[in-house]
């Protein structure tokens, strides 16, 4: 039965907040009044004339002496409006406000409002009901059938206020379905902040920690408005419940906004559109929501979208991701994400960043266990492509792209750049390693430059990493590296000594090194089979890697220069002296990817330990930290990238000489002009496929309708970045006298 309650007209507007629930000396109204400042002191009571004016357009109210105006108030641009409760009205003028192509006048009309403060020149038409909302300045709000706020609106925060029960809470179920990994969320919450909470779940101090910086961060006390920023215009929605807004948003024909924090800024404006639904969340600064997306129980970081009929559940979307028409559930996303078809589907996975899913794409199913707990971790540049269905659980290494097919078995694939095969003739799953460098380099690069170029973040306090040589990738490299000698040289010993016995791990390993350096045609004649990648009985093939292994080697020595380049570029007083200093306490170890932004293993057990510690105390002090480790970070990775070096060319730092460098320089030259090349060539493809042509009646029609290839502005500029780089290697060689 539905519990309706019948109270007297009198208290409609007031007794917002219980008696039980004010602190000693304080009325119903003191927590509004600290949102609204000193701007409580612009307000005066009615005149006599004002009220007789406004009485003759027919506007009602329960006690006209709770209503509230500014001087420069004109009664005639108030009609047809009921008041109830305490109700403060800014300066009305006679203007009307314009915002695209919807012009109407100043003043309120046609609503119903409830213990409300207004900003100046504020446009209020059609509401049928307006309560518990702080206006500002030269806002519009039309047509609008219910925007309420209740005393214990907690505006998408994962907090209970007084008097709630736990199981009020709102939890975001991320990376798994069981909820074993849930966070509380919060307005602000960063890519890192959501990893970090979802990781160490075993790590009971660390955990509750994260709990009360969420519960410090946010008042218990009930009683607070909903607000709505300077500018903002707000028209055709039917409910807005518990929502507060930033300046200059623009929401349009939503069908249900309840429980939600939208921030918007005027140089981060965000947009909620046409028949939408969003319910327990929070949406960031520069977002875009429209056309039929529901999301319940998200986060949304600055400048992400959901687009035509999207669903986002239980969900962190990170920032500049766009998200269009599928369903997304229980995930955790990094920054840089694509997802654009309405037959994909992501569940219960963690999502590195930098990742685009194909149409048909079924990442995740929580049928192959006994319970809903599966879970998917796939590493930056994750790509997988049409109709690759995924089993839990899986783990990806950086920048795997996996082809069309589905996918029967649990994978654990460490070889970063990498092309994954089902081969269904064979009944075998192959890896292609190194695919991106030999086959799709246009792709690659182009995937680092497009979300360099895209990142519309105007708070970046976390620095994220968008390059594909990173330490988290050269890491992968280096233990693919080790894999591939071990794989190796188990297939030399069963092709040429079969007989040969028990052979320890090293010695595999130093054959199959051996080969691979020396001997990569005898390589590419053997059939090469990986251990511990599929859980199935089987075989796993290895493909090209007589080629991908020296390749990972000169991509590290890239990596390498590039740093040092980096180096030479912050500060042109360095030199090979200075260097040489660097080098000396250069080490290379784990690396993590913390919601876009890499750390070193020491530097994110540290960040813990100070949280445990109570030396970071706050959700502000641990984000200001994210920006500290930042700074540190183009050093940090300079010390990493010339460890890495030394590591695979098996040099000591001693031998860092000007002849070492001088070599790896022009080693970084041939390596960066078959890159260039690759980028070149892998676009040209297109061009030369017969295939592709065959739609256009001539050349020049399909240069009109796909542009020119020597056109293509992200292949002059990666030729002007080449011509750059022999510039800088000739520089360098001859100012360090190398």
């Amino acid at each position: 039965m539905n519990v309706i309650q019948k109270k007297p007209l009198t208290e409609l507007g007031y007794n917002f907040v219980a008696d039980s629930y004010l602190p000693e000396g304080k009325d119903e109204y003191y927590l509004r009044n600290s949102q609204l400042g000193k701007q409580q002191t612009n307000y005066r009571k009615l005149s006599a004339l004002e009220i007789e004016i406004l009485v003759r357009n027919d506007n009602t109210s329960d006690d006209w002496n709770n209503i509230f105006v500014a001087n420069e108030f004109s009664p005639q641009l108030v009609k047809h409006c009921h008041f109830f409760g305490v109700v403060r009205i800014g300066k009305l003028e006679p203007y009307y406000l314009e915002f695209h192509n919807l012009r109407l006048p100043v003043g309120l009309y046609n609503s119903t409002i409830s213990s409300c403060d207004f900003g100046d020149n504020a446009v209020i038409h059609n509401v049928n009901y307006l309560s518990h909302y702080i206006i500002g300045n030269e806002v519009i709000i039309c047509n609008v059938n219910e925007m309420i706020t209740t005393d214990h609106a907690k505006f998408g925060n994962g907090i209970v206020k007084e008097g709630e029960s736990e199981s009020l809470r709102i939890w975001l179920e991320l990376c798994n379905e069981n909820g074993g990994r849930s966070v509380m969320p919060f307005d602000g919450m960063l890519p890192g902040d959501a990893w970090l909470w979802t990781r160490n779940r075993n790590d009971a101090v660390l955990q509750q920690q994260f709990k009360t910086f969420t519960e410090k961060q946010f008042d218990k006390k009930r009683g607070y408005y909903g607000m709505v920023g300077d500018r903002s215009v707000i028209k055709n929605c039917k409910i807005i419940k518990d929502v507060t807004i930033g300046t200059d948003a623009y929401l349009k024909g939503a069908n249900k906004i309840k429980n939600v924090t939208i921030n918007s800024s005027a140089d981060a404006t965000s947009q909620i559109g046409e028949g939408c639904e969003l319910v327990n969340g929070i949406v960031g600064y520069g977002c875009r929501v429209f056309y039929g997306v529901k999301a319940v129980r998200f986060v949304m970081a600055s400048h992400s979208q959901l687009k035509y009929g999207a669903r986002l559940i239980n969900s962190y979307l990170g920032n500049n991701a766009t998200i269009s028409c599928c369903e997304v559930l229980n995930s955790l996303i990094f920054p840089a994400h694509e997802q654009h078809h309405n037959n994909s589907f992501l569940c219960a996975a963690l999502i590195m960043g930098q990742s685009n899913m194909a149409a048909g794409a079924t990442i995740g199913s929580n049928h192959n266990s006994r319970g809903a707990d599966g879970e998917v971790i796939a590493g930056r540049g994750f790509w997988p492509g049409l109709c690759v269905s995924l089993k839990h659980n899986s783990r990806f290494a950086t920048f795997t792209l996996i082809a069309k097919g589905t996918y029967m078995h649990e994978m654990d694939v460490p070889y970063p750049f990498s092309l994954v095969l089902n081969d269904d003739q064979q009944n075998t799953l192959k890896i292609m390693t190194g695919y991106w460098f030999l086959h799709n380099m246009y792709a690659l690069a182009r995937n680092s430059w497009k979300y360099i170029d895209r990142d519309k973040r105007t708070d970046k306090t976390q620095l994220i990493e968008y390059d594909y040589l990173a330490p988290d990738s050269v890491e992968e490299m280096i233990h693919a590296m080790a894999l591939m000698e071990i794989a190796t040289g188990q297939a030399w010993y069963a092709r040429h000594e079969p007989e040969a016995g028990s052979l320890s791990a090293h010695d595999v390993q130093e054959k199959g090194k051996e080969l691979l350096q020396h001997e990569p045609e005898e390589v590419a004649r053997l059939q090469i089979y990986a251990d511990n990648v599929e859980n199935s009985s089987r075989k796993v093939q290895l493909l090209k890697v007589h080629r991908s292994y020296p390749l990972f080697k000169e991509l590290i020595n890239l990596y390498a220069v590039r740093n040092i380049f980096g180096y030479i570029t912050a500060d042109t007083s360095h030199n090979f002296t200075s260097l040489r200093g660097i080098v000396e306490t250069a080490e290379r170890g784990p690396w993590h990817n913390v919601g876009g932004q890499l750390m070193k293993d020491e530097t994110l057990a540290n960040l813990k330990q100070q949280i445990r510690s109570g030396d970071i105390g706050s959700w502000k002090q641990l984000h200001e930290h994210y920006r500290q480790i930042g700074e540190h970070y183009a050093l940090d990775k300079l010390q990493h990238a010339i460890a890495s070096l030394l590591y695979v060319e098996e040099k000591k730092a001693r031998d860092f000489t000007p002849a070492f460098l001088k070599n790896c320089l022009v080693q970084s030259l041939h390596m960066q002009t078959f890159l260039t090349e690759g980028i070149y060539g892998a676009r040209a493809k297109d061009y030369q496929n017969p295939f592709r042509q065959m739609t256009y009646e001539n050349e020049a029609e399909m240069d009109a309708v796909i542009g020119k290839l020597d056109d293509n502005s992200f292949i002059q500029q990666t030729l002007a970045d080449l011509a750059a780089y022999k510039q800088q290697v000739s520089d360098v060689i001859a100012h360090w006298k190398l």
